[in-house]
């Protein structure tokens, strides 16, 4: 008979924590009971209420990361744990550790880099109008600049492969990472895959870390980092045809004037038409060169990701597993 789902693969669930003393103990003790021989690393980012002793003795590894910020967290846990296949999660029990397995299925047997676990009725359950405002419109936001491959950047459940952890540069500080995820992925095209999930309640005593506008601010200003470090043609040529556009208002009334009389009377506003002009123009040519460089750098990632190993298989683990979620027997 085929081994178990779990006993295949290595899996690392990983569990980025700031005061989850309520919950993360139920958590790690919900995917202990889902992944039985999968790994889990609690990482506490300076936590005040008991998080790291919750954990400890649900049986979860436990580190200290002084950095404060999710992103910190997850370059962290990226760097130090190595696996076939990880989990992430958040630590307040939002997501239920019992898909857990689908999440490995899909990713075994789509061989993907990356399952994301969209949330059912997050807008529902967003908790604040501004949260679930912000999910809409970033969502939309990030397909009209990045592409159709996400439909819901932000949630915290997800899959990975080995090699996409480890070809994945990880460079945000706060909540704004899992949107690098995805931007990574969308970057250098990677298989993935969404896989629709129950999205819960905070339980009574734990609360939302999420500022609405501090953070929202924080993802747009990432979002528009990574326009310019991915996309910096479209970046600094949407920026340069604003500039065209305002040297164009300036200039317009003084040649009408010039082509009737012959007279420029408002040299300053010619000049300033003039400055913007150039300045468009200099911005164009930015974008054009800058979008060779970031074609280049996508090349070299794509080669790091290509040198590293290919996603773990049910087949290479010898693991049959049918489509229709139903462990088969192994010839």
């Amino acid at each position: 008979m085929a081994r178990s789902l779990s006993d295949s693969p290595d899996i690392a669930v990983l569990l980025p924590c700031y005061n989850e003393a309520a919950t993360v103990g139920p958590v790690v003790r919900g995917f202990r009971a889902a992944l039985p021989d999968a790994h889990i690393h609690v990482y506490d980012n300076n936590s005040t209420d008991g998080t790291a002793l919750s954990a400890m003795l649900a049986g979860a590894d436990v580190v200290r990361e002084r950095r404060q910020g999710k992103g910190h967290v997850v370059r962290r846990m990226f760097a130090d744990i190595d696996a076939d296949i990880y989990i992430i999660a958040d630590g307040d029990g939002t997501y239920a550790p019992e898909d857990a397995e689908e999440l490995v299925r899909t990713l075994l047997t789509e061989r993907a880099d990356m399952v994301v676990g969209t949330r059912r009725g997050v807008h529902d359950d967003a908790g604040r109008q501004g949260h679930a405002f912000g999910n809409r419109l970033f969502n939309i936001l990030y397909r009209a600049i990045f592409g159709p491959d996400f439909t819901d950047i932000f949630s915290g459940y997800r899959a990975f492969s080995r090699r996409f952890v480890k070809s994945f540069p990880a460079v945000s500080g706060g909540f704004e990472i899992e949107t690098e995820m995805s931007v990574h992925a969308s970057r250098l095209k990677l298989p993935v895959s969404e896989l629709e999930l129950h999205y819960g309640r905070r339980p009574e005593g734990s609360h939302s870390k999420l500022s609405t506008f501090r953070d929202g601010g924080k993802i747009l200003w990432m979002f528009a980092m990574l326009m310019k470090e991915t996309r910096p043609f479209a970046f600094f040529g949407t920026i340069s045809a604003l500039f065209m556009l305002a040297s164009l208002v300036f200039m317009g009334p003084v040649l009408a004037e010039y082509f009737a009389t012959g007279l420029v009377s408002r040299l300053p506003t010619w000049v300033l038409s003039t400055a913007l002009a150039m300045i468009s123009i200099m911005l164009f040519t930015a974008g054009v060169i800058l979008d060779s460089v970031a074609r280049a750098r996508a090349e070299q990632l794509r080669i790091h990701y290509m040198s590293l190993a290919a996603p773990v298989s049910a087949k290479d683990k010898t693991s049959a597993i049918t489509l229709d979620g139903k462990k088969a027997d192994a010839a």
